[in-house]
């Protein structure tokens, strides 16, 4: 059954984001078939340590049965029917349950099938909002450098990976950047983290200026951006954007599609850096990965425009807010909340930031950076200068050795360089102390053989 797989892997699927070079030339495609609490096994029975929840998603761990049985419930009754005009029960519970959980006047929920699809209706809804309003011409959105948002045509232009958008450009056309908070990495302030959150700040609404504030619709922010190795803000950053926001009648979208449900100890990241977004868009651990699910929750102000005349969001996807995909969603909060693993998460956060500190005596790790259970560790050449990796240099260390090294010690989480070369982690919530030494002792043993080599 192995070969066979194999052989249909290698002839028939399109793997995501994979360099199909190797497996054409006769490696095999890692094949994991069972999954149990924050383990995952593979077609052969080995164990690995899922220390990246899958996708950043599977928040309640692997293999819990209520999950399975709240979809295989939902099926057997109504296993599908389309929000177009048309409600069903799950989806309005969960609309109404997020909306409880949600931060400030975020009562309305537009449900999409995942992530991307989120972000790009976040910016659409911005843009029809403005016009309904009388400022047709606020359409411009401004995000971050090395951020990423989603692979839709709005959302990559969105992200701020040149890399990856560079195949499909012409992109959609409006999209602005402007320095994201890696301090690790800052020319202002690096000694001063308010100094440094006042800086980036404000090059925000430099932005917005320069492109004129009648222009700009949104401002797209992770609470913790993800890409380029969890950056966490700095104090009192999100309140000056939201300030700035504010001024300039822009709205602020809070791109949670991997911070909200537990991520980071909170419900939604916002929670956590206390300010209050108009839109928060979400995904991923909204159901633990067990049924594909998204959407963005809105500011009341932002629907109101829509609920006069004959005005219609002319937006929508076949399977957003599906029937089997919200009543797992509600099973998940419900799982969340009994086993209380946001507070699982605060209360434990700290020593998995211990644990992975105590890898800055290798020569090769130069910072451990996140919140929650979401961290970086970034890698250099040179502890003392910060001197990063050539582009040559980074990919003999993550796609020569990284990946398969850390894999084939048991260890599943993404050695990534979309910016400098990190690890990235992102346990499910329920992990805990042995769990956290055992990502510390193979993280260990591969650096140090990573260090050797370089």
């Amino acid at each position: 059954m192995t070969d066979s797989l194999q052989d249909a892997a290698r002839d028939h699927l399109w793997l995501h984001f994979a360099r199909h070079s190797a497996i054409r030339d006769g490696a095999e495609v890692p094949m994991i078939v069972r999954g149990e609490g924050p383990y995952v096994y593979d077609d052969r029975g080995k164990r690995y340590l899922d220390g990246l929840a899958g996708l950043f998603t599977v928040q309640a761990g692997h293999g819990r049965e209520e999950l399975a049985q709240a979809a295989a419930k939902q099926a057997a009754e109504l296993a599908f029917f389309p929000l177009w005009s048309y409600a069903h029960p799950k989806a309005v519970e969960l609309a109404a349950r997020l909306a409880d959980l949600a931060p400030g006047d975020l009562n309305r929920v537009f449900f999409t099938s995942g992530g991307g699809e989120a972000v790009e209706s976040a910016w659409k809804l911005a843009k029809h909002y403005f016009k309904l309003v009388g400022k047709p011409t606020k359409h411009k959105v401004i995000s971050r450098a090395v951020a990423y948002h989603g692979t839709p045509h709005g959302a990559l232009s969105l992200t701020g990976l040149p890399g990856i958008k560079a195949p499909y450009e012409p992109l959609v056309p409006s999209g602005f950047r402007v320095p994201n908070t890696n301090i690790y990495r800052a020319t202002e302030h690096r000694d001063d983290p308010e100094a440094f959150g006042r800086w980036a700040a404000d090059r925000i609404e430099e932005a917005i200026l320069f492109e004129g504030a009648d222009t700009v619709a949104a401002v797209f922010l992770e609470p913790v951006q993800n890409a380029g190795g969890c950056f966490p803000p700095p104090p009192g950053y999100f309140q000056r954007v939201r300030e700035i926001c504010d001024r300039h009648d822009v709205l602020l979208v809070s791109d949670e599609v991997i911070c909200a449900f537990g991520r980071l100890g909170t419900m939604f990241g916002a929670d956590r850096y206390d300010y209050e977004p108009d839109i928060i868009t979400f995904a991923k651990g909204v159901t633990s990965g067990y049924s594909p699910l998204g959407g963005m929750l809105v500011n009341d102000r932002l629907f109101e425009p829509f609920s006069r005349d004959a005005n219609m969001f002319a937006h929508g996807y076949t399977f957003g807010g599906h029937p089997v995909s919200a009543a797992v969603a509600l099973a998940n909060l419900d799982l969340l909340e009994r086993e209380d693993l946001l507070g699982h998460v605060r209360r434990n956060e700290d020593a998995f930031r211990g644990t992975l500190e105590k890898l800055l005596d290798l020569p090769i790790v130069g910072d451990v950076r996140g919140a929650g259970f979401f961290y970086g560790i970034e890698l250099v050449k040179d502890k003392q200068t910060r001197e990063t990796f050539t582009d040559e240099e980074s990919e003999r260390l993550l796609r020569g050795f990284l990946d398969k090294a850390l894999y084939e010690a048991g260890l599943y989480c993404r050695a990534d360089d979309r910016g400098d070369p990190v690890v990235q982690l992102a346990p499910p919530l329920i992990c805990d102390q042995s769990q956290f030494d055992e990502i510390e002792q193979i993280l260990r043993s591969v650096l140090t053989e990573a260090s050797s080599r370089l």
